[in-house]
């Protein structure tokens, strides 16, 4: 089992990575919130929240027309796998690739304390605090 120090390194790193990929694939997260979340969390460029009152599909087809690559960074609740896994079938049906890996390694290293992305700054925050060195006080 991982501690919250090595947890929040994992996770940085995987941000890394998203901020950098972000600068040439889509990164699709399911409403409003989860975005402002990701620019709390370092990553700026190229998010798109897919709840924009149009189908899953059009969306798909909207975004076929700009980028070749989306990561789909739903919530990991039953909705949320639900709405990755047709993400994915309507990105690929419009012949764009979809990366799965920064979700999986987000879901792993946050299971059973937050179930979706706009949890993570609180939580990122929660792990920097658990790893600080506690100071002992002198009696």
């Amino acid at each position: 089992m991982l501690t919250a120090e090595e947890r929040l390194e994992e996770l940085e790193k995987v941000f890394e990575e998203l901020e950098k990929d972000s600068e040439r694939m889509l990164i699709v997260v399911e409403g409003a919130q989860d975005v402002a979340a990701l620019k709390r969390l370092g990553i700026h460029k190229n998010v798109m929240a897919v709840n924009r009152g149009i189908s899953i599909f059009s969306f798909a087809e909207m975004v076929s027309r700009r980028y070749d690559e989306a990561i789909v960074l739903t919530d990991w609740d039953r909705r949320g796998g639900q709405l990755a896994r047709m993400l994915k079938e309507a990105f690929q049906a419009n012949g764009v690739s979809v990366k799965e890996r920064h979700r999986t390694q987000i879901v792993i290293l946050s299971k059973k304390e937050i179930k979706d992305i706009q949890s993570l700054p609180r939580f990122v925050e929660r792990l920097r605090v658990a790893r600080r060195p506690r100071v002992k006080m002198r009696r």
